[in-house]
């Protein structure tokens, strides 16, 4: 109702050719409730009847990767499959395992191979930021991405690009690989956008729909722009339409030379005869009836919808001033059982059947869960749905008020159902990288999370705040998220020390030093315990190392150990140690790091580093050859062993090592550029060459 103006502009566009189409790209804007998410389902409806090809895309989506991934699924359940993206896109997740994976035995084979041509080390190798900058590579933050550089230190960037790149290098299998991991974008969307083109030529249109674009804008923008107006990474599909819809303005920054391509659809709250439209269209003609229903929802379209949908035939509580729009839709309810469903399934963030069941006591769970996804206030995507922003916040603050302590018990409760599913996915063993590598284990811990501080987020606060230094140990990404949720946590209930902490993190976040702000803030007021100020300590010295800040990184490793001597704090030590120079002591450090974990190779990998830079060979060779033992398919580990080699004048045994690690990798540049100086060395100049 309503909307017929912004229905027959959209229709109109896909009536014309694709040739002569001057129509590509629709922004829907106005304030929350107004109809935005409703008025796009309806437009990816008539998309669909005109045998259109859609996908629909909102805030689930955290970065540009995870939007194209989710992009090409939606097109595989409808049969069309993007299948050379889908191939690059898994290879992408696998090298970008192996580089973080690999990050201990890159640093000492890139130091190493600088010590074995008699060039001294100028300062440390960067790889250790491999694993903070592939979560802004998924962002396109890393040079050559282009999309978000603003928001990180550029020269700290452009300095360590070169060095990430050449390290990469040895580790993954070929200079493709390396492009992939350093800018997955450049990679990626190319092949995406063939895909795109590749579908497009079966279809009459493609219709590509960003929901809450207010808050995927600033990932977006710049991705989206450049594959609508520019070609810098391939063409873009005549009949590729694109829908935005958000609350605020496009940023002009971003769109402000093409805003005269867009199509500006801002929406208001219905007038007062599109409102009465609607009533009379659900079977509401009594006036004093309409008069309440529009004087309560403020003629708010999803509460005029709300409101209608429970069909009141009389205003008995007219005269109640305290009633919300949300309260007199439940009031009006007859059935007992779904008011309560209605209320109490606004609590989780969002739904599906399992959690519907936990919320709510009913034994005919599935007809009841039906019938609450069909309500105009419910989002429903793919079997998981979630309340419009304006009703769940006002449901929340009804419940919140009412009985605190019923608050509590049913966010304890949906709180302690997570943990359950966190305990079912942890039974057996868990994966190589630890349970945070999981996707759906993360989902659940942050759902836990989230429930936890609404249940007693005074009680709850310290392990949330704790549980950011695990996330900023997984990723950037990640730990974004974390904080978002903190925030809102703050939001739903009303706690401003949550708030505050979400959004001071927020800040540190979007600043030059993003890592080091956000870590020196727990440090400072997070309140961890011993185990959280250590980890919390190593990540800061670790963030430091990357900024080749050495001093404060070993302060803070030293802090780490006074708190905890595990293997992880005296490597980090050791490695900073190592980076100043002072050998000696960083062997230390590696002695008592083998001693504690003797089955570990990067120990024996850093160990041998340290050695062949103090030029004790004999040793080196010692702690490779262990390493070799422990990880006989490391590719690594035998190239620093083939090197050690060679710079004892030991060809033979040095092109043996390295000829078995191009066997194992046969793209690694770095083994090849190091076979090659091996073979000249000893004058086989063909060979080399």
């Amino acid at each position: 109702m309503g909307r017929q103006g912004e229905q027959a502009a959209f229709s109109e566009a896909l009536q014309q050719s694709p040739e002569d189409a001057t129509q590509f790209l629709f922004h829907i804007r106005g304030p929350a409730g107004v109809g935005k998410s409703t008025l796009m389902r309806q437009l990816e409806s008539v998309a669909r009847e005109a045998q259109a090809l859609t996908a629909y895309v909102d805030e689930s989506a955290a970065d540009v990767v995870e939007t194209m991934e989710a992009v090409s699924a939606q097109f595989a359940q409808q049969g069309v499959d993007l299948k050379g993206f889908g191939r690059l896109l898994t290879t992408y997740r696998q090298r970008r395992h192996e580089a973080a994976a690999g990050g201990a035995a890159a640093e000492g084979a890139g130091e190493a191979a600088g010590a074995g041509r008699g060039v001294e080390p100028q300062g440390p190798s960067p790889l250790s930021v491999i694993v903070s900058q592939l979560g802004l590579a998924g962002l396109g933050m890393v040079p050559g991405a282009g999309v978000f550089t603003g928001a990180v230190d550029p020269n700290q960037l452009a300095a360590g690009a070169d060095r990430v790149k050449a390290l990469l290098s040895a580790r993954l299998r070929s200079h493709e690989d390396v492009q992939l991991v350093m800018s997955p974008l450049q990679a990626l969307v190319p092949a995406f956008l063939q895909g795109l083109g590749e579908a497009a030529a079966g279809r009459p249109w493609v219709v590509l729909f960003f929901d809450t674009y207010e808050r995927t804008g600033p990932l977006l923008d710049g991705w989206l722009r450049d594959i609508l107006v520019t070609e810098r990474y391939g063409q873009l599909p005549a009949n590729v339409l694109v829908v935005l819809a958000g609350q605020p303005r496009l940023d002009a920054r971003c769109w402000g030379d093409w805003l005269d391509l867009v199509t500006d659809l801002p929406l208001d709250v219905f007038t007062d005869a599109e409102a009465r439209q609607l009533l009379a269209a659900k079977g509401i003609i009594d006036e004093k009836v309409t008069e309440v229903v529009i004087e309560l929802s403020g003629r708010l379209p999803v509460l005029v919808s709300t409101l209608a949908e429970a069909r009141p035939a009389s205003v008995a509580e007219v005269g109640d001033p305290s009633g919300t729009a949300v309260e007199r839709f439940l009031k009006w309810e007859a059935n007992p059982a779904r008011r309560a469903a209605a209320l109490a399934c606004a609590l989780p963030l969002e739904l599906d059947e399992d959690v519907y069941r936990t919320v709510v006591d009913d034994e005919e769970a599935g007809e009841q869960f039906s019938w609450l996804r069909s309500m105009p206030f419910v989002i429903d995507r793919a079997g998981r749905s979630r309340y419009h922003d304006v009703v769940r916040s006002a449901m929340l603050r009804l419940q919140r008020q009412q009985s605190p302590l019923r608050w509590q018990e049913q966010h304890t409760r949906l709180a302690d159902a997570f943990r359950q599913r966190l305990g079912r996915l942890e039974e057996g063993t868990a994966p190589d990288d630890g349970w945070w590598a999981d996707d759906r284990w993360r989902t659940y811990r942050l759902q836990e999370t989230y429930h936890r501080l609404c249940a007693d987020h005074r009680a709850a606060l310290p392990s949330a705040l704790r549980d950011l230094l695990d996330a900023h140990d997984h990723d950037i990404t990640t730990l974004r998220r974390w904080v978002r949720t903190l925030i809102q946590a703050g939001h739903d209930v009303d706690a401003g020390a949550v708030r505050k902490w979400g959004q001071e993190l927020l800040t540190a976040l979007d600043g030059p030093r993003p890592g080091i702000s956000a870590l020196t803030l727990l440090l400072s007021r997070g309140g961890l315990d011993s185990s959280g100020q250590c980890l919390g300590h190593l990540l800061r010295g670790w963030e430091h190392r990357r900024l080749d800040e050495h001093e404060q990184a070993l302060a803070d490793c030293t802090t780490a150990l006074g708190l905890d001597r595990t293997g992880r704090a005296l490597r980090g030590r050791g490695e900073s140690y190592r980076r100043l120079g002072r050998h000696a002591e960083a062997l230390a450090d590696f002695d008592q790091a083998i001693e504690r974990e003797p089955g570990i190779v990067w120990a024996f990998e850093s160990r041998g580093v340290t050695y062949h830079s103090m030029g004790r060979y004999e040793e080196a060779l010692a702690d490779y050859t262990r390493a070799v033992d422990l990880d006989p398919g490391s590719v690594w580990v035998l190239g620093s062993r083939g090197l050690t080699y060679h710079s004892m004048g030991r060809y033979e045994e040095a092109l043996a090592d390295y000829t078995r690690a191009v066997d194992l990798d046969p793209g690694s540049v770095w083994v090849l550029g190091s076979r090659g100086l091996t073979y000249h060395s000893m004058g086989r100049y063909e060979e080399a060459l």
